[in-house]
């Protein structure tokens, strides 16, 4: 395979930046949205910078469902309009990254007395199809009995009535991330991990005029200085805006938790995925993905500890509950689970408003000292919300400085260099890369989609290092190229940037972690040059990482 050139986002370049230059715009904190506006603000030709206090989608970027969805659910809560937008994205970002971005059928079963009915259903399903401007096969089907448990026989054919049958795309929301933030760099953005905005610096009159930052790796410490100041930290927002004195008693965050559970796909082992019912009136995914099925997610109220959130024995017993109810033909307990993880939804508060009924619409806030913040919204929009945030940035500043930025066309910045051009174009890929990979020992098929569906064709530059390994085991000389890649290319810092992050082995191949993390470790002090109280950090917080999605405690931290 010829190897191509490839975006790269290397730590050290871009730190040497970030206190020598004055930039027009900073944005704090490295999610999906972060990602998103310093994309958007960067190919416009602004000179942007953003950084992030711990990894990049270490928060709530890399917690959701993992779908890129258009939302069916706020049709019922009348919210025309985030469905309208949310569907036209999913076909956008597919566009960008179809390698990332994967089209996934979804089943939604009519169930005696459940939240939807045949008819509504059914006009909800056409209707969300209208707003996506979906056509051809992609379009919504209705199906009786029969034909529903054909799809699914898992399901209990006591209270299957019918279903629906409709399209929505699968994602890995951190890795949708880092090749947002690679491809922002590529635009001229500087991007740093690691550090941490401590403090805000104002003018005589009140405006922010830098911020005071921490870099995590050497406790060095400096000024970044900005015309502009966005703050995109998700669950954080409002404690920035506590910093800045901004925050309001009638604008604030509603912070809500949810959790997926993750089990051997031989344990729940479902033909596709499915949008299902709950007891309790709340509907969930059960998501079959590689070698495992994830289920989810909850909505409960959170207010405890932003920095740990963990699954309880309360959030695994809901799950388990409505997963053992829908699919009655299995019985899954606790034991069954392989792995897990929380996170928080930064949502806007409603008084008298439950979890499940608060809105996943996005709101600029602005304070008097420039502070932007976003805060709401969903990973689906992410584009559309960048947009948003760079108007209002461009609302403030000079006419003459507005008028020589380009309009945004994020909607054509394709993610990758050398992207795939469809579905057909990635599953070709996909088979293309399983023969090179059974030619050097790697004959099990979940490889190539492993490779193809994480780092689309990046995955040449892997496979093409993989020969400068001798570990017997083949699995570990993988792992290794993946590590080299991603300290290289993709700033991995941490062994949870590696095992959490740009591979997703905590969530999806907890065994994996066993099997190449004395190997990983060995590789990062060479790479990383890290000395014993660093190794000792590293494993101490890697363990913890692992207790915590595969131990459930009583409460919250």
């Amino acid at each position: 395979m010829k190897v191509n050139s490839f975006s790269v986002l290397h730590r050290a370049a871009q730190i040497k930046t970030l206190s020598s230059q004055k930039f027009d715009l900073v944005i704090i904190g490295g999610g999906v949205t972060g990602a998103g506006i310093a994309l958007d603000a960067a190919s416009r030709g602004m000179k942007t910078c953003l950084i992030e206090k711990n990894d990049f989608a270490s928060g709530t970027s890399n917690k959701s469902t993992k779908l890129i969805h258009g939302g069916l659910r706020y049709l019922k809560q009348f919210e025309i309009g985030l469905v309208r937008e949310s569907g036209k994205e999913r076909a956008i970002v597919h566009k960008l990254a179809p390698h990332l971005v994967i089209p996934e059928k979804m089943l939604l079963p009519l169930v005696e007395d459940g939240t939807y009915g045949k008819l509504m259903t059914s006009i909800g399903l056409k209707v969300y199809d209208l707003l996506a401007n979906v056509e051809g096969d992609d379009r919504r089907k209705m199906l009786d009995k029969f034909q529903t448990l054909k799809k699914e026989p898992l399901l209990d054919a006591n209270t299957i009535l019918g279903g629906g049958y409709y399209s929505e795309y699968r994602t890995d929301d951190a890795r949708l991330t880092i090749e947002l933030l690679k491809k922002a760099s590529e635009f001229g953005a500087t991007i740093v991990n690691y550090c941490e905005m401590k403090e805000f610096v104002y003018t005589a009159k009140g405006r922010i005029k830098s911020i005071e930052c921490v870099d995590h790796n050497t406790a060095y410490t400096f000024t970044i200085s900005s015309q502009n100041f966005v703050s995109a930290t998700g669950p954080w927002v409002d404690v920035l805006r506590d910093k800045d004195a901004s925050k309001t008693k009638t604008k604030h965050l509603h912070l809500t938790k949810g959790v997926h559970i993750v089990f051997p796909f031989e344990m729940l082992p479902l033909k596709q995925s499915i949008y299902f019912d709950v007891d309790d009136g709340r509907m969930i995914f059960a998501i079959p993905r590689g070698r495992v099925t994830y289920v989810g997610t909850t909505d409960t109220d959170y207010s405890g500890n932003l920095e740990r959130v963990v699954a309880t024995k309360s959030d695994i017993g809901y799950l388990l509950n409505a997963v053992n109810t829908a699919f009655p033909k299995i019985n899954l307990d606790e034991s069954d689970i392989e792995s897990s993880w929380a996170g928080l939804r930064p949502l806007i508060h409603k008084d008298k408003k439950d979890p499940s009924e608060l809105s996943r619409k996005d709101e600029i806030f602005s304070s008097k000292s420039g502070l932007i913040s976003i805060a709401g919204g969903k990973l689906t929009g992410y584009r559309k919300m960048a947009h948003r945030v760079i108007d209002a940035v461009i609302d403030t500043i000079p006419k003459q400085h507005a008028k020589i930025l380009k309009a945004s066309f994020t909607d054509k910045i394709s993610l990758t260099t050398n992207t795939m051009r469809s579905s057909k174009a990635v599953k070709t890929y996909q088979n293309k890369l399983s023969v090179a990979l059974n030619e050097i020992g790697l004959e099990d098929p979940y490889f190539a989609w492993y490779l193809t569906s994480t780092y689309g064709k990046q995955a040449e530059l892997i496979i093409e290092k993989m020969s400068a390994f001798t570990n017997k085991n083949i699995e570990l000389q993988l792992a290794r190229a993946e590590l080299w890649y991603g300290i290289h290319y993709e700033m991995i810092n941490s062994l949870s940037d590696f095992f959490v992050r740009r591979t997703g082995r905590l969530f999806f191949d907890v065994s994996s972690i066993s099997l190449c993390k004395n190997v990983i470790i060995k590789d990062c002090i060479q790479y990383l040059n890290w000395d014993e109280t660093r190794i000792k950090q590293e494993k101490k917080e890697l363990n913890r990482l692992v207790k915590d999605a595969t131990f459930f405690y009583d409460k919250e931290f």
